[in-house]
């Protein structure tokens, strides 16, 4: 029989000296539907719901299994251990009910899907079981929406501790670091260093640098994760935000051409310029440290269903595709990358939530006769500021 949430006993089908046991029945089918309306949700519902089935229809022992969770609950005297039987209950899908043994099996589903198994040994009629088997799938199915809720919730605030804590650090790192790097250059300036001396303090200057970088992205990335931020939104032409990329990496794209492709002249985006202009640094940074040596990367804007895409493109290793799906996920990098060259998994996370906050989105392609091209879409802005 396949359980629903909906239970009818119709007392004209019974016979007439099943009546007033039909009654009891009954009564107690609304205890138990009460009873289990009532319980803790925040435990396993296993156990709750067989000692509910053994003492409320006075049976001599009852057992569940809860499918989703694995795990086996019994209460009463069985003897042997009911957990291989309730289990092959399950299992084989096979509900049955022994009137000699006095054992009866129950599967327990909602709609068509099994989510659990149901023993008990006593007396009761198939309509009474299977209504016990009925209400106990349902409150099966509560428990676990209310544990994915509470899973939902408690990863939430997980990850809002995690910002936090970024936000505090990066903050705190920023005063020491100002002085490191001050105490190298002065260092530099002194002079009368010899060559040892002089390699030493450009590696403190050098990691310095590196140190101030990755402090600016955590704190990029706390800031994107703020419920209450607010994208400083203004008309900003895409050459402009395209030149001022290249610009802040000259010196890490010196090895390459790069190669500047506009479809439709007045490009415009309404968008935060410091948030897009950080997408497609971290876009070309990439590029840099991916692609052959001496090939040309490209940066293209084209204009695709209302909206204008820009990408960076360059040859280099295939992104394998498992990894495309999750390349954008903070800390993830890619298995085959992260032994060979330097990063955080910090930066595509922040790209992906910069371009999430204007209403775009973010994605890649890798073939090996094609490349690799880093895309992020957002809303056109005609010349006069009006999105198109």
């Amino acid at each position: 029989m396949q359980q629903t949430g909906i239970l009818v006993l119709n007392q004209s089908t019974l016979p007439a000296g099943a009546v007033d046991s039909s009654h009891t029945a009954i009564g107690k089918i609304c205890e138990f539907a009460r009873s289990t309306s009532q319980l803790d949700l925040h435990r396993e519902p296993g156990r709750q719901l067989a000692s509910l089935v053994q003492s409320i229809f006075e049976l001599e022992a009852a057992a569940v299994f809860d499918a989703d969770l694995d795990k086996v609950s019994w209460t009463g005297e069985w003897g042997t251990n009911p957990e291989d039987e309730i289990r092959n209950t399950y299992f084989f899908e096979k509900s049955s009910q022994d009137n000699e043994t006095g054992l009866i099996h129950r599967v327990l589903r909602m709609g068509n899907l099994p989510v659990g198994a149901l023993l008990m040994r006593g007396e009761l009629s198939i309509e009474t079981s299977d209504a016990i088997a009925c209400i106990a799938a349902i409150t099966f199915d509560r428990y676990h929406s209310f544990a994915n809720v509470s899973r939902t919730e408690s990863a939430r605030q997980t990850e809002q501790l995690r910002t936090t804590v970024l936000d505090s650090l990066a903050h705190a790192y920023k005063t020491p670091l100002t002085a490191i790097r001050a105490a190298s250059t002065g260092l530099s300036e002194i002079g009368h260093l010899d060559p040892e001396q002089s390699e030493l303090v450009a590696l403190i200057a050098e990691q310095a640098e590196t140190l101030t970088e990755l402090t600016s992205r955590l704190l990029q990335t706390a800031r994107l994760d703020d419920h209450h931020l607010t994208v400083q939104m203004q008309p900003v032409a895409v050459a402009a935000l395209i030149e001022d990329a290249i610009a802040s990496l000259h010196e890490h794209l010196a090895g390459f051409s790069i190669d500047v492709i506009i479809e439709r002249e007045n490009f415009s985006l309404n968008c935060d310029r410091a948030l897009v202009t950080e997408v497609l640094v971290q876009y070309l940074e990439n590029a840099g440290k991916y692609a052959t040596a001496g090939s040309a990367i490209t940066v293209r804007a084209a204009e695709d269903a209302g909206k204008v895409v820009l990408s960076v493109h360059n040859f280099g290793p295939v992104i394998p595709r498992p990894d495309r799906e999750r390349i954008f996920d903070r800390y993830y990098r890619c298995a085959a990358s992260a032994t060979q060259v330097s990063g955080t998994g910090i930066g595509l996370s922040v790209a992906r939530s910069a371009a999430q906050a204007h209403g775009g989105d973010v994605w890649v392609t890798s073939d090996p006769n094609k490349g690799t091209t880093f895309f992020m879409s957002l809303p056109i802005v005609d010349p006069e500021g009006e999105r198109a």
